[in-house]
């Protein structure tokens, strides 16, 4: 039985409070969960994995997590994301101009990733053939181009819309099984919904990438600012143009199921630094249709 999508979107908020429950138990005592960050203030996020904080700070400081520089918008804002699996705790330092430095050690907490399995892809698409590995190699260079050219710092720090409507049927995190051989971890939140459906921008940004690739067909990636990105898989029809910059709630698209795929569906991604942030944890519960 498919459930009501508002209702998907608090079985699966809730599979995530029940798999890191006990962790995040943990962690306040620890403290190692607590929303602060010295020398800055959390506007929003969690510090768990596929998580992502927004925070502000003054625009004078400098902002580094281990050795790397974090970049700081105008206005102070900037952003630090976790990744699916993370191996240990990392530091947070925030140095104001007069040298003076503060650390934070930050512990996101473990959650726990469910299984999908999904058949009757064709074989090609779970097991490519030799001839179309350069295209497959090509592809995962252009993606990675597109999500390190940044842009101007849009409204994404306000928060993000859902950006299509539809019933929830993949999760952030799950472990994929595809025609019984175990793939990489699903990286997205899928949105089903009938071919045509519009896709909107869930919030301003520039279109760094539209291109048709192997696994995920009709693609966009958009840049938000501060290295945040966007992708929008599987589309049946495009329509932005390379390079072109959206408002939230513009039209960029419609759902389809090109590429990898067994049925329409919008693969909504969204990436910080090479790392894979759950989108999920960032809109709130999705709109009836």
């Amino acid at each position: 039985m498919k459930l009501p999508s508002p209702i998907a979107h608090y079985l699966y908020l809730f599979r995530i409070w029940l798999g890191a429950t006990m962790g995040l138990f943990l962690a306040a005592i620890s403290h190692s969960y607590a929303m602060q960050i010295e020398g800055a203030e959390i506007l929003s996020g969690q510090m768990i994995e596929g998580g992502l904080i927004i925070a502000r700070t003054d625009p004078s400081n400098q902002v580094t997590l281990g050795d790397n520089q974090i970049r700081i918008a105008k206005n102070g804002v900037f952003v630090i994301g976790f990744h699916r699996d993370t191996v240990a705790p990392e530091t947070l330092a925030i140095t104001t101009p007069d040298g003076a430095t503060t650390k934070t050690t930050l512990s996101p907490v473990k959650r726990t990733y469910q299984v999908q399995r999904i058949d009757g892809l064709k074989s090609a698409m779970v097991s490519p053939p030799a001839a179309v590995l350069a295209r497959i190699k090509a592809d995962r260079e252009a993606v990675h181009a597109a999500r390190n050219i940044d842009a101007a710092l849009g409204d994404f720090w306000l928060g993000f819309d859902w950006p299509a409507h539809g019933r929830i049927s993949g999760v952030y995190g799950s472990q994929r099984i595809l025609n019984g051989q175990p793939r990489q971890p699903h990286y997205g939140v899928d949105i089903a919904s009938p071919i045509g459906t519009p896709v909107y921008a869930p919030a301003d940004g520039r279109i760094t990438l539209v291109k048709d690739l192997y696994f995920s067909g009709w693609t966009i990636v958009m840049a938000h600012g501060l290295g945040v990105n966007s992708s929008f898989l599987h589309l049946n029809k495009t329509t932005v143009k390379l390079g072109a910059f959206v408002k939230r709630g513009t039209v960029i698209g419609t759902i389809g199921a090109t590429g990898r795929a067994t049925g329409p569906h919008l693969d909504w991604r969204i990436d910080w630094q090479g790392r894979r942030i759950d989108p999920g944890l960032l809109v709130g519960p999705m709109p009836p249709t």
